[in-house]
């Protein structure tokens, strides 16, 4: 177990560098570790327009075949309002600040008080 947590955290470290390089907004982390058999975290970032969120999404995605071998599930990176990025172990939505604040996905997964982690 403990090999598959490695991979887990070198993978989050990665995206949050990631997204970070691109220049991502307000990057919001959640441990979903015992509360999600999906994943075992959540990253969600913002980025300023739809080609942002766009290039992010595919720069990302890059990243990770090139330092992981394997190919991420995405979605929506063409519209670039919200792309969802599936990478196994870390879920990644990136959105347009407009359609974060939309749907609020922080707060279905952070208990009452917040217990998230924003660089």
């Amino acid at each position: 177990m403990a090999h598959s947590q490695s991979i887990s955290d070198r993978l989050l470290e990665r995206i949050l560098s990631s997204l970070s390089d691109d220049k991502a907004e307000d990057v919001v982390q959640i441990n979903l570790q015992g509360k999600s058999s999906v994943a075992d975290h959540m990253v969600i970032a913002s980025g300023r327009s739809t080609r942002q969120v766009s290039a992010m999404a595919e720069k990302l995605t890059d990243r990770i075949k090139q330092e992981f071998g394997f190919t991420s599930k995405v979605e929506g990176k063409d519209a670039g309002d919200w792309v969802l990025i599936d990478t196994g172990d870390v879920i990644v939505h990136i959105f347009r600040p407009e359609v974060r604040e939309f749907y609020q996905l922080e707060k279905m997964w952070l208990p009452q008080g917040g217990s998230a982690s924003a660089s």
